[in-house]
């Protein structure tokens, strides 16, 4: 039987089993979902694999999630005591991300589509990231707004509906994404590889009293440049290496993070208001910033907005995003994806 035509088999009185499968990057996540529930979510990371080399390794990656994916497959049923032949259909990402990883969960979903004679729903990753809100806080209005910041993206998008409308692009980095410039100040400060989280801890010890420069802030665009903050860091950091004097990492810390932070929200404010929207949904690995979740607070209160975050674990990449997705396209009766579908490293919206 076919994937990718047909309905899902649904049983009596259930609502289908959706099994997601997400490894764009470093991260093989598994996740499953019924009618908007969350049922289990495992993760398996080769984070600390790529951690000596200060960023993922592409090969390295791909590797870890073909000897990932069938055991975290397999601890998500068990997690919930569900078998197989218990899913309807499965949906996984195919874009964008590192072309090795993308190979392997799709070649991963399409062998279990097939066995299983269930339909495959290919789905876009930043899309995935705005669904897995409604597994918290229940469906999203539409029209809605979307800020999502990871170490490979910094976008804005307006959703009128995640499951059968296109999402439109409104703005994008361009140049360092906020969690790339995240990696690289940390590892100028000598702090560990992700570095967002180190950041984020040292912030709080320190004040934001050096002027970091906030690029593309006021030229009335969408669109997000960290490139030159990163540079100026540096600069900042070198200046106080040839003078002799001490590096006050806490102060650096914070105030890189402030200028990043204010940029992400403002625009995002800038860009609800632009487009009569009153709702603002935050995603990717950076929405897990204790600051960015903060000050986008203070701002959307202020702007009579309305912010959606989830919980810091849903915010990283994970299968719960991809089965959240894939759930509202089967619950929307969306057309599933050909079997033939391809795995595509810079898939765009």
């Amino acid at each position: 039987m076919t994937a990718g035509v047909g309905a899902c088999r649904v049983r009596a009185g259930s609502a289908p089993l959706v099994l997601g499968i997400e490894t764009s990057c470093d991260e093989t996540g598994v996740g499953l979902v019924r009618d908007g529930v969350l049922l289990a979510d495992t993760l398996a990371s080769s984070v600390d694999e790529h951690a000596r080399y200060g960023g993922v390794i592409p090969e390295i990656a791909a590797r870890a999630h073909v000897e990932a994916m069938v055991p975290t497959v397999e601890r998500a049923l068990s997690q919930v005591g569900l078998r197989h032949r218990d899913v309807d259909a499965v949906a996984v990402t195919v874009g964008p991300g590192l072309a090795g990883a993308l190979m392997v969960g799709v070649a991963a979903a399409k062998a279990y589509a097939l066995a299983l004679g269930v339909p495959l729903y290919g789905v876009h990753h930043l899309a995935a990231h705005i669904a897995v809100d409604t597994l918290e806080h229940g469906p999203l209005p539409g029209p809605s707004m979307a800020l999502l910041v990871s170490g490979g993206h910094s976008s804005l998008l307006l959703v009128p509906d995640l499951a059968t409308s296109d999402v439109v692009p409104l703005g994008a980095t361009v140049d360092d994404a906020a969690g790339e410039a995240y990696d690289k100040v940390a590892r100028l400060l000598g702090m560990p590889f992700p570095g967002g989280p180190p950041i984020d801890r040292a912030a709080r010890d320190g004040s934001p009293t050096i002027a970091f420069p906030r690029a593309k802030a006021t030229d009335g665009t969408f669109d997000f440049s960290f490139s030159g903050l990163k540079t100026a860091v540096a600069r900042w950091v070198e200046a106080r290496h040839r003078a002799g004097e001490p590096v006050p990492t806490a102060d650096v810390a914070a105030s890189f993070q402030e200028a990043v932070v204010d940029v992400l929200t403002a625009k995002s404010v800038a860009a609800c208001r632009a487009h009569g929207v009153d709702t603002l949904v935050i995603g990717g690995g950076v929405a897990a910033n204790s600051r960015l979740r903060a000050l986008a607070a203070t701002r959307c209160e202020a702007a009579g907005i309305t912010l959606r975050v989830p919980r810091p674990g849903l915010c990283t990449d994970n299968g719960a995003m991809v089965a959240a997705l894939g759930s509202l396209q089967v619950a929307a009766g969306v057309v599933p994806s050909p079997l033939e579908i391809p795995a595509s490293s810079a898939l765009s919206l």
